[in-house]
């Protein structure tokens, strides 16, 4: 059987910068940074990190209690992004529900922090099962967006979560193309879910991979590839795309955004924390031979890079082994949204894009002065107006997990 064509109709975007897709961009045009000093954190012990990109939730009164009520803000913000991304493919609410051709796969890192963190703090002083519902349990749970947002879309085909640490968004994405490309199904509405809390924040910390210095100037954090970095920020938020077969999007007369035509996703096997040169190299090598295209046939890159000293230097070093010789523009959007973990694959995605759109590749935001160890690669440092036919979205998770995903214009 000859494999399908995916393609993405639509997309949707809850974020720090802006709660839809044309604020976001808009956000990041202006040269936005969503960091904040969170003052509840200053008097936690032993988080050295009080910086964060929050976001403001809205709109959750619009989401019927009895589908609201399982939800904790991340479920919230999926279902937000899902919606828009629904409507901007013309085919709303209606186009997906009780159809076993359209499925959902939602990637996070886990069940909801701040639910888990509420459920057993009372818990363990407490002693007492009895204070712990069942909206508590559905909150928790490691899928929690994935069945929230179907429930409350009503979907009956393929529902899935895709969970590896800051790789599961894309992943998801990833995924829901392979469904279609192997014919399982028609549609998949894919993207990633994030809520901050401060224990997200402090297992970074604990890993010496949050950035301490710019508690004082939070607008000057995170700083990718920069020479000044020192770790990630981590963000909020949610990205969801709606996929389809091509020829299903072509007989309802659907816009199509791009082609995802290379996907691929590995693991490093080296260490659990570590980052792979190797392994990241093979991971995009892989996704561009699936693709069919060459070094030289990618016009823009949308790098991982969070800002870690490791982590950016060991993905420069990945690129450079592969595009030092075709000058392809590299640019990564930590510096703007600070690191959204499992919703940062799909919010990137889309803002890529948009960026091929309007034949703009946005900069690195607070990006000044290269490191020595994240040079070899052309770093967008200021606005660029140029021609994108063929992006590549990278995704580099702890734990050794990497992802990357081709897309091209039609």
């Amino acid at each position: 059987m000859p494999l399908k064509r995916p393609v993405i109709t639509g997309m949707g975007v809850v974020s720090s910068l802006g709660c839809n897709v044309e604020d976001l961009t808009g956000g990041i045009e202006s040269g936005g940074c969503a960091t904040k000093y969170i003052d509840e954190w200053a008097g936690i012990e032993g988080l050295n990190s009080k910086v964060a990109a929050p976001l403001e939730l809205k709109g959750e009164r619009d989401i019927p209690r009895k589908f609201r009520r399982t939800m904790s803000p991340m479920s919230i913000f999926a279902a937000g992004a899902a919606d828009q991304a629904l409507e901007s493919a013309g085919i709303g609410q209606s186009g997906m529900r009780d159809n076993p051709r359209a499925g959902c796969i939602v990637g996070h890192t886990s069940g909801s922090p701040q639910a888990l963190h509420s459920v057993y703090s009372e818990l363990l002083s407490s002693g007492d099962f009895g204070m712990f519902g069942s909206s508590d349990f559905f909150r928790c749970i490691s899928h929690t967006a994935a069945l929230n947002v179907s429930q409350y879309l009503g979907i009956t085909g393929a529902v899935m979560a895709t969970s590896a640490a800051c790789a599961s968004g894309l992943q998801a994405v990833g995924a829901g193309a392979d469904l279609i490309r192997t014919g399982r199904q028609d549609m998949m509405l894919c993207g990633g879910t994030e809520e901050l809390h401060q224990t997200v924040t402090g297992s970074f910390d604990i890993l010496f991979a949050a950035s301490c210095g710019y508690n004082d100037r939070p607008s000057m954090t995170p700083r990718p590839f920069d020479r000044d970095r020192d770790g990630l920020v981590c963000g909020e938020g949610a990205g969801m795309l709606l996929l389809e077969e091509y020829d299903h999007a072509r007989n309802r007369g659907a816009r199509i955004l791009a082609e995802i035509t290379g996907y691929h996703t590995c693991g490093n096997g080296t260490h659990i924390s570590r980052s792979n040169p190797a392994a990241m190299k093979l991971c995009m090598e892989a996704a561009l031979g699936e693709a069919g295209v060459e070094p030289k046939d990618i016009d823009y890159i949308n790098a991982h890079a969070t800002g870690t000293e490791q982590g950016d230097a060991a993905e420069a070093g990945a690129l450079a082994d592969i595009f030092s010789e075709t000058h392809t523009p590299v640019s990564s959007l930590k510096g703007n949204l600070g690191h959204t973990l499992g919703a940062s694959g799909p919010i990137e995605l889309i803002v890529s894009l948009v960026m091929m759109e309007n034949g703009t590749i946005y900069p690195t935001h607070n990006l000044k002065n290269v490191a020595d160890d994240c040079r070899g690669i052309v770093h967008v440092k200021e606005k660029m107006e140029t021609e994108i036919r063929c992006f590549l979205k990278n995704s580099f998770a702890f734990g050794g997990i990497n992802a990357a995903i081709v897309c091209r214009r039609i």
